[in-house]
């Protein structure tokens, strides 16, 4: 980092080159001629406008100066008129290492930490969370003994910002294992969103027992909340902090993801009584708009296709026509619906002559990628066994295990990764050159050496 002059030493140094005098750079550039004396003098800060103004008189690129304006920033009086535009103008131009030192040199007096909370809200807001990120943390770590709901909304802020960028389960599960410290210090609206993201998370990684447990938190706290605010004048209007969507929908999806957690653990009887619970929103939804009429719509569609599936995996056989038939209209649910009739075929023996052995390209509807990964991946686990069990072909079952050990390690699903490698490992000796020469490619990519050691003994 140059010196505090550093920046007029250039300066002067230009126009010495060019034979400039200063009224002839200050007309070029767009300055005052007599502002431009005392900036060269050292008798007047550069402002954000006039170092923007002296780099494009220089013909040098926008950023060339900013490490040397860092200095600049604290070489006088400190004043947000020049660090404030200087940091949003950083995170534009993805200056991060600037924004790092001036963020480290401001921070040296916490009172600026409100200050810098709210410019990484407004950068967070505009998109710009690398930016954002540098901002939160600083912030973070100015408050980590303050035990504030700003140093737990920054750490919401990161968790957000690490799920948008972040494929990799497993580091998904350390951002939310950091996260969850922090969520009970949110908002209680905050903390509803929060503990959906959470859910989804614990749910990637099969943690279903700590999804149960959010999802009983979030109904407690979403009926407080609900009642609460049926209470509240609708006359008087109250600032109140509400959650993405209504409250009575955190009530009806903390019962669909008690339902889910059931259903995961096998226990088809506790699923269903849940089901139960998220049909009937229209009883109790105090709301009669467009909004509320969908969401009980959507839940009510959910709880008849859970129905027939929890019947199902129960044993209940009879079911699978009424299913079949109800899923061919519902879209968005047939992904879901073929995995489980997939699992089902494989429990019960069912139906060997309809599940076809050709790939087709399946339309997911509106699934979080990384749950749709997660999902697609676990159905191939279901469609390899049952292609071993029921094709005569076992390369057909090969390239099956294959495409999902390609996902499983894209996403870092360690438990995915281990189960199609068990199954590539019983059916070996049926694998061409071709699928164990992928299959040695692909298993490079693993970083598991112990994983490895054990199943790749031979028996």
């Amino acid at each position: 980092m140059g010196s505090v002059n550093s920046i007029r030493e250039e300066l002067l140094a230009y126009m010495n080159r060019n034979q400039m005098i200063h009224s002839h750079f200050a007309e070029l550039a767009g300055l005052n001629s007599g502002t431009l004396s005392r900036i060269l003098k050292g008798k007047h800060p550069i402002s954000m406008a006039q170092l923007a103004a002296i780099t494009a008189g220089m013909k040098l690129p926008e950023d060339y100066f900013f490490e040397d304006y860092i200095e600049e920033c604290f070489s006088f009086v400190v004043s947000m008129r020049r660090i404030r535009p200087f940091i949003f103008r950083s995170a534009e131009l993805e200056r991060l290492d600037c924004l790092e030192q001036i963020v480290n040199r401001l921070l040296e007096d916490l009172s600026y930490a409100s200050l810098l909370f709210e410019f990484a809200e407004l950068l967070y807001g505009d998109n710009k969370s690398q930016a954002a990120r540098i901002l939160y943390q600083g912030v973070s770590e100015a408050e980590k003994y303050q035990h504030s709901e700003r140093l737990a909304l920054c750490q919401y802020r990161i968790f957000q910002i690490e799920l948008e960028e972040q494929q990799d389960l497993e580091e998904r599960l350390r951002a939310a294992t950091q996260f969850e410290l922090y969520v009970n210090r949110l908002d209680a609206a905050d903390q509803l969103d929060a503990m959906k993201q959470l859910m989804h998370i614990y749910g990637l990684v099969h943690k279903w027992k700590r999804v149960d447990e959010l999802a009983k938190e979030m109904h407690r706290i979403a009926s407080v909340q609900y009642e609460l605010e049926g209470r509240r004048s609708n006359t008087i209007e109250e600032r109140v902090k509400r959650p993405d969507r209504p409250f009575y929908y955190y009530i009806l999806y903390a019962y669909l993801a008690r339902s889910t957690a059931s259903e995961e653990c096998g226990d088809y009887k506790r699923a269903l009584s849940f089901v139960k619970l998220y049909a009937n929103g229209e009883r109790w939804v105090q709301e009669n708009d467009e909004e509320s009429r969908q969401v009980i719509a959507q839940f009510t569609e959910w709880a008849v296709a859970n129905t027939y599936l929890y019947r199902l995996m129960s044993g209940d056989l009879d079911v699978i026509h009424e299913y079949a038939d109800y899923i061919a209209i519902q879209e968005d649910e047939i992904f879901v619906a073929v995995r489980y009739m997939v699992q089902a075929a494989n429990v019960f023996k069912l139906f060997a002559a309809y599940i076809p052995y050709e790939s087709s390209k399946t339309e997911f509807g509106e699934y979080n990628q990384a749950i749709l990964q997660e999902s697609y991946a676990q159905f191939l686990i279901d469609l390899a066994v049952y292609f071993f069990n029921h094709s005569k072909s076992k390369e057909q079952a090969l390239h099956t295990v294959m495409k999902g050990l390609e996902i499983s390690i894209r996403i870092n699903s360690s438990r995915n990764i281990i189960v199609f490698m068990s199954l590539y490992e019983q059916y070996r000796d049926f694998a061409d050159q071709e699928l164990q020469e992928r299959f040695k490619n692909l298993s490079s990519e693993v970083y598991q050496p112990v994983v490895f050691q054990l199943l790749f003994q031979r028996r």
